[in-house]
C-alpha cells in the first residue's frame, strides 16, 4: 500500500484510530481500482517520480470518497462524481502508455 493510513486520516481530518481497519480497506480498494483502470504495475510504474504524486492523490481522493459516502441508502438523491480521480486516471493512462513505449524501445535497443 503506497498511501499510509496516517496520510489518509490527515486528509479526512480524523484523529482517532476507531476507523483504521475501515480506512485500510478503503485505501486498498481505491489502489486496486486505480491500478485496474490504468494497467499492471510492472517495474514499479506507480512509484516513479512523475507518477507517484498523481497516484497517491487519486488513491486519497477515492478512498476519502468511499469513507465519506459509505451509506448505500439515503433519503436524499446524490450524484457522486469523482472528477479528480477520473482526471488523474486519464493522466496516468497517458503516462503508462509512455512508460510502456520506453520499456519496449529499451528492449529493442538491447
Amino acid at each position: 500500500m503506497l498511501v499510509s493510513i496516517d496520510t489518509l486520516k490527515l486528509s479526512l481530518r480524523i484523529d482517532g484510530s476507531a476507523d483504521d481497519v475501515l480506512l485500510t480497506g478503503y485505501s486498498e480498494a481505491a489502489e486496486t481500482y486505480i491500478k485496474n483502470a490504468i494497467g499492471y504495475d510492472y517495474d514499479d510504474f506507480y512509484t516513479e517520480e512523475r507518477v507517484a504524486p498523481l497516484f497517491e492523490t487519486a488513491v486519497i481522493a477515492l478512498a476519502s470518497s468511499y469513507y465519506t459516502f459509505r451509506t448505500s441508502l439515503s433519503l436524499v438523491q446524490s450524484y457522486p462524481v469523482d472528477v479528480a480521480v477520473e482526471s488523474i486516471i486519464g493522466q496516468l493512462r497517458g503516462e503508462y502508455t509512455l512508460f510502456e513505449e520506453e520499456k519496449q524501445n529499451a528492449n529493442k535497443s538491447t
